[in-house]
């Protein structure tokens, strides 16, 4: 007992040395296309998986609009830009985040979130975990999740008749990500989203220095995709320009080779990481979540 009571004082004044343990990186995550913020069977199971996991670290799931059902519709039928300028509003006012912050996106919100790392430095994102989001775009839409499927039968019709119209652009989340390898003037020319981010009407030299802050920038492919057209989209890739059959990898593209994102200096430095999961879209299990993604948020 003795012996207890002496060692308090050394063990106070190591707790003073050492001082308290470092918090654990903020989370921001971003929610997909039919989706929300708060759905207990999707991102509000992430949500308290993560805290569960990482105890004491604040996990800020990203709503657009007032209620849950604004937020699903607004996946569909709000200008991405305006999405991308709330979120940097909501982002620069938290105080939990003005040290920096993790990112997060689940499909789309995986473009949405690395638009944001580009536009909106401050607060800093200092890792970004693309999972199955489409950075190259879509052409395609085989399908939707769940009680969507009939918004996608008017989609694709809409997608069809004039991906690349003013009025379409402006209000149609898809369209903004559309990529028509046949038609690369017009999705150059007209895309008012992913041809912006992806640097392709010119260099905004502020989008790749702050692209390039990041420390990792993981991007995880579904294997088994039936959803996302071409999967190789959610590793930075795409179909080769002029058909729609043939695929190549980031590595064989011009934004690449050109480096016009920084992506080919991250990629020699070791900042990028392709991951791979059997499964189709966003399908994956806890145990894959916990021993892949986990050790990017601790």
């Amino acid at each position: 007992m003795a012996a207890l009571r002496a060692a308090v004082p050394v063990l106070a004044l190591l707790g003073l040395c050492l001082g308290p343990a470092a918090a654990a990186t903020p989370l921001v995550i971003w929610h997909g296309m039919g989706d929300s913020c708060c759905n207990p069977v999707s991102m509000g199971y992430i949500q308290k998986l993560v805290q569960k996991k990482i105890p004491g670290i604040y996990v800020l799931s990203l709503k657009i609009g007032s209620n849950m059902i604004q937020d699903m519709e607004n996946s569909f039928f709000m200008n991405v830009n305006d999405q991308v300028s709330e979120v940097c509003s909501q982002l620069a006012t938290d105080p939990h985040l003005k040290g920096g912050y993790s990112a997060m996106g689940f499909s789309q919100g995986g473009q949405f979130l690395r638009a944001v790392a580009q536009r909106c430095p401050s607060p800093p994102m200092l890792n970004l975990i693309s999972i199955g989001g489409q950075h190259q775009g879509v052409y395609g839409f085989p399908r939707c999740p769940g009680e969507s499927s009939h918004v996608c039968d008017w989609i694709r019709k809409t997608l069809d008749l004039g991906a690349y119209t003013k009025a379409v652009q402006e209000h149609l989340v898809q369209a903004e990500y559309w990529h028509d390898p046949l038609k690369e003037e017009d999705y150059r020319k007209n895309s008012i989203f992913l041809a912006d981010i992806n640097q392709e009407r010119g260099i905004n030299e502020t989008y790749k220095k702050n692209l390039m802050a990041l420390k990792k920038f993981v991007m995880v492919k579904f294997l088994n995709d039936t959803m996302v057209d071409p999967p190789i989209s959610e590793w930075f890739g795409f179909y080769k320009s002029g058909q729609a059959k043939e695929t190549i990898p980031l590595q064989e593209t011009s934004l690449y080779k050109e480096d016009r994102l920084g992506l080919q200096e991250m990629d020699k430095a070791g900042k990028l990481v392709f991951l791979g999961v059997k499964g189709d879209h966003l399908h994956f299990s806890e145990e894959w979540f916990d021993s892949t993604i986990l050790p990017f948020l601790q």
